[in-house]
């Protein structure tokens, strides 16, 4: 017999402690757009899943390594929501636009207790221009900015451009896809080049911003009420051009390349006391700005006065044994085994106080009402 996935029993506050953990990742074997070597990161992915997978068993967790290549209200079909609990690492398959978003709209629609961020945080975190109007409307500093759908648009808004140089990113895309040596521009020819790259290469807008000459910090924020980990900056110091300090896709996955192995992260940082504290209270403040919950790392740039700008928000960062976020996380004295048991119990916290939640009405709402209250004469 199926399990209907719409169907949420009442669970009591305890329950959920033994339940068997979904860990849910994807497994891609081919991009409908990008290039062919982005696939790396989709490996990432993999990767960590095991980890957890390694980890959650060894602290006698039941668990179920659960990849997927098809569409998940498929594939967890036969996981009724009340008695499974999912750990989150879906980010889609084949390089579509926003599924890592839609991936947990709909773990929520179907009632899952699941790792991370909801839905709507990934869906604003992930287009970065809407991340930062909402940063810039509470006051946070971000580089300008300006957004190109077509590589025409760059003559036509030439004279109310940012000031070079610029880095261009593709709108919608994490794990630094999309950037690489030529995402820093210095004129409007490698502008209009990189914004044509972008749209062709990986079928969406291009966000070009003012390039911070200067550190980049990674700043780790996790569980509820959220604190933030050790602050960590990435060291550029091998790097004799300014312009090529960033964390490129290479950087990040390539690890037979020269960025992979010279952009180490030295955690925490040497920042002052004050500067630390301010820094942190940013990372609060855009954590709240886009509703993260879980874990989220908000990346900054410092320019030469040491004011510090948001360059993104990213929900559901990788959380490898590898990664920058278990650096910070071993930093406030959390090993691996540690930071996901508590992501994990962040997720069941959350998930019984909204179900001790039930709404309450005085009397049943019938459609009839409904007709009444938006003017609709009855036949």
């Amino acid at each position: 017999m199926k399990t209907n996935l719409f169907t949420l029993k009442k669970t009591n506050i305890h329950t959920n402690l033994d339940q068997p953990v979904i860990v849910l990742y994807n497994k891609t074997d081919e991009l409908i757009k990008g290039e062919s070597s982005d696939l790396i990161a989709d490996a990432g992915v993999v990767y960590c899943a095991e980890s957890i997978i390694n980890t959650l068993r060894a602290g006698s967790y039941e668990v179920i390594d659960l990849p997927y290549d098809r569409d998940i209200e498929l594939v967890l079909e036969e996981f009724p929501p009340d008695q499974y609990t999912i750990f989150n690492l879906g980010e889609g398959l084949a390089g579509k636009l926003l599924e890592e978003a839609r991936i947990a709209w709909a773990l929520e629609i179907m009632g899952y207790t699941f790792t991370g961020n909801s839905g709507d945080a990934i869906a604003k975190s992930t287009n970065k221009a809407l991340t930062k109007h909402l940063l810039e409307q509470v006051g946070l500093d971000t580089p300008e900015w300006w957004v190109f759908s077509n590589p025409d648009e760059v003559i036509q808004h030439k004279s109310t451009l940012p000031t070079f140089p610029l880095i261009v990113k593709p709108i919608a895309e994490d794990g630094s896809i999309g950037l690489n040596g030529s995402a820093v521009v210095h004129n409007i020819g490698e502008l209009q080049d990189r914004v044509e790259y972008i749209i062709e290469q990986y079928r969406q807008a291009a966000l070009a911003e003012r390039f911070i000459v200067g550190r980049e910090l990674n700043v780790a924020v996790l569980g509820t009420p959220p604190q933030v980990l050790p602050i960590a900056e990435i060291d550029f110091s091998e790097f004799s051009n300014p312009f090529d300090r960033i964390v490129s896709f290479d950087a990040k996955w390539t690890e037979d390349s020269f960025e992979y192995n010279n952009t180490p992260s030295i955690c925490p940082a040497k920042l002052s006391p004050a500067l630390t504290a301010h820094i942190q209270k940013i990372a609060i403040k855009a954590w709240n700005v886009l509703g993260c919950s879980g874990y989220a790392r908000v990346d900054m740039r410092l320019d030469e006065r040491n004011v510090p700008y948001i360059v993104e928000v990213n929900c559901n960062p990788d959380i490898s044994p590898n990664a920058g976020f278990n650096v910070a996380a071993a930093a406030a004295g959390f090993n691996f085994h540690k930071l996901i048991t508590h992501i994990l119990k962040h997720a069941w916290r959350r998930s019984n106080a909204y179900r001790q939640y039930t709404p309450k009405r005085t009397r049943p709402y019938y459609q009839k009402d409904l007709r009444k209250s938006e003017g609709i004469q009855q036949s």
